[in-house]
């Protein structure tokens, strides 16, 4: 086998062996679990999707629209409040760091920097590199 693929799949073995990782799993199980959030989303999915076919009428109903939008943004206020959805959302932020600092040391690796010398993050990187202008 190739041995960078092999070093890859270690690497996926030891990402889901990390704390970051758990903590999200954890938390993702929770919130699939949690009836009153699964509830909360697909009360939100039914507004938005109120919204959305009231706003592509030809001539929509704009004091219709006006109350789906504000029943659209009290859902959503209602999930982001929910327990279990701020325990996800406070796990997330790690382990995308830890995935964006992977992904920077193989790509610039890969452009022919020095892996041991590529820091981990970098303040001006945000993340996005269709619109980057390289990191030298």
């Amino acid at each position: 086998m190739d041995r960078i693929i092999e070093l890859a799949r270690g690497l996926g073995a030891a990402l889901q062996e990390d704390e970051r990782y758990i903590r999200i799993q954890m938390a993702q199980t929770a919130a699939d679990a949690d009836k009153e959030l699964q509830d909360a989303i697909g009360e939100f999915n039914l507004k938005r999707i109120a919204l959305q076919n009231e706003s592509a009428r030809e001539t929509p109903d704009e004091a219709k629209v006006e109350s789906l939008t504000d029943d659209v943004t009290a859902a959503y206020t209602k999930i982001m409040e929910n327990p279990s959805m701020i325990a996800y959302n406070a796990a997330r932020p790690d382990l995308d760091r830890l995935l964006e600092a992977v992904a920077r040391i193989i790509t610039l690796s890969a452009q022919g920097e020095d892996p041991y010398a590529i820091p981990e993050s970098s303040e001006s990187c945000s993340g996005n590199c269709s619109s980057c202008g390289g990191c030298h």
